[in-house]
This record gives C-alpha cells, structure tokens and sequence, in this order.
C-alpha cells in the first residue's frame, strides 16, 4: 500500500487571517463544507482570538454553528490564551463546539511578545492553564511557531523547539505543530530538526512558502517521517493583517500543489481531485483573484498511466 498523509485545510483560518476585508460567515462555511467534500479529515474552521484585534474571525461561533457535521471529520479552532478557551467550552456546552484546538506558543522571545503580548515564561503559564481548562474535552494541538527562524531575532535554537514539543506532549497535546512561519526553513534544516525530535510524538509541518521553498520542506518533512501536514487552499495566509512581520507573499503551501506532487509520488492524501479542484476555484471566487496555486493553472500531475507522448 502506499505511504499515507493527513493534510488539515487550513485556507479559513490561517488563509483569512492575513486578509484586510471580512469575508461573509456564508462563504467561509461553503468553503468549509466544500473542504469536508473533498476529503479532508481535519479543517482548521476559525479562531476564538479577540474580535477587536482580528475581526476577521468575530463570527467564530456562528461558523461552528453552521458548518455540517459529518463522521471522521474534525474542526479546529485556535486559542490564543484562556478566554479563547472558555468560549470554545462555551461552544461545546452548547452543541457545536470546534474537535480540536490549537495552543500556540513562539520559539523566540521577541515574536512571542509582538505576536502573543507575552513572555515565553508567561505565554507557557497560560498554555498550563488552557490545558487544564480544556479538561480533556479536545484534541488538543500544541503549535511551535518560528520554529525554523524568528524574523527579529533571526536563528533559533533546534534545541529549544524540541524542548517545546516534549512539553507539549507532556501537557497531553496529541498533536504538535512546527510552524515556518515566515518561510525560512530548508530541506536540511527540516531533516535536522526532525531528527531531533522523539519519534513517538506525532507532529504536524506547518510551511509558508515565502521564499518558495515549501513543497521541497514538505517533502524532506515525508522523507524525515512526518505524515500530518499543515497546507492552504491557494497558498493564502500568514500573520493577522493588522500585524506586521515578514514581506514578499507569506501564505502557507499551497495544498492543490502539494496534494498534487504527494498523488504522483502515491502517497495516498485521501483527498479527491476533482472535489478539490472545485474546491480551490471556490476559494478563488470567495477572494476575488486568482491565488497563488501552480496546479489551479496547469492542471495536476498526471500520473504514469495518464502521461501521453
């Protein structure tokens, strides 16, 4: 049998954070369903950050309202801090809470301060918390951002990153995210930092392709053992739009080209082509241009039987 991946669509929340203007709950919640159509088994649906600082996602409970619910599928949401937390319980307690949640914390001092207004001391004391608030009622999945580099303080310790994934899964994450945040990860630095990490936890690659290295990560990411994927419906994304880091285009990988690449490989994603496809056009439409996908414009990989002289 081939190699098999779990790839989470993370197009409406990590993908719309980094967009100026509100999309309409409607639209992120057929976008939503048409990811669940196309096979997707985990789905970033939304976050429970504060309204006023990312008001992109003032609709967080209405979505989880709204989205159909289908077996094996698992929403997530992120949680910033231990409000966000008890509005996911709140959730729950009333019939239409997210399956996951996302914990962040920063492998640097100073992104932890812009991006989460805290220490790293700190922002670990308020993770401690939300785990304990969470009460095992999620999925809970630890995310290490510039775990590859810091865009102000440049190189970051592997050692430290490795530390933050056994904390996390000593706090009971069943997942834990490395995040390339501002895409300056390289194909041995992934295989170094991977080879760092214990094999028995379960972590998620999580590339933006800013210098257009991400799918070449992904793939030293499948070849170092990893099989859960972060990716992003025509490669949208990065920080909320209201902060600044980063330049150039600082969306996640894309996943048409990614699921793309990994179906001509025969790593079976379980996703199904021609929903996808449908799937990105949407996503385009809901935008309002055409994004950053190679495949949505040349067609995927044909595999060996498909090719023609």
């Amino acid at each position: 049998m081939p190699d098999a991946v779990t790839l989470c669509e993370c197009f409406a929340r990590d993908g719309l954070q980094h967009e100026p203007e509100f999309v309409p709950t409607a639209t992120k919640v057929a976008l939503l369903d048409s990811f669940a159509d196309a096979g997707f088994r985990r789905i970033e649906a939304t976050s429970y950050s504060h309204p006023g600082r990312v008001p992109g996602f003032s609709d967080a409970s209405e979505i989880l309202t709204r989205i159909r619910r289908r077996p094996g599928v698992r929403f997530k949401a992120t949680c910033p801090n231990p409000r966000a937390v008890r509005r996911a319980l709140a959730d729950l307690d009333a019939g239409h809470g997210a399956e996951e949640l996302s914990l962040l914390v920063s492998a640097s001092e100073s992104h932890t301060e812009r991006n989460l207004r805290t220490s790293r001391a700190g922002q670990w004391e308020r993770v401690t918390e939300m785990v304990e608030l969470a009460g095992g009622r999620f999925k809970l999945v630890g995310v290490v951002s510039v775990a590859f580099g810091c865009p102000f303080e440049g190189a970051v310790d592997p050692g430290r990153v490795a530390e933050d994934v056994a904390r996390f899964a000593d706090l009971g994450a069943g997942l834990v995210t490395l995040g390339d945040t501002t895409g300056v990860a390289t194909p041995p630095s992934v295989r170094a930092l991977f080879a760092r990490l214990d094999p028995a936890v379960p972590v998620v690659a999580h590339f933006h392709n800013t210098r257009g290295t991400g799918i070449a990560n992904a793939v030293a990411a499948l070849d170092a053992g990893c099989r859960n994927f972060d990716t992003a419906m025509g490669g949208v994304g990065g920080h909320p739009s209201a902060i600044s880091y980063g330049a150039g285009l600082t969306g996640n990988v894309c996943t048409e080209d990614l699921v793309s690449l990994f179906d001509a490989m025969g790593v079976d994603t379980g996703i199904d082509l021609d929903q996808l496809a449908k799937a990105s056009a949407a996503c385009e439409e809901a935008l309002g241009r055409p994004l950053h996908s190679m495949v949505a414009r040349a067609g995927f990989t044909p595999t060996p039987n498909q090719e023609t002289p």
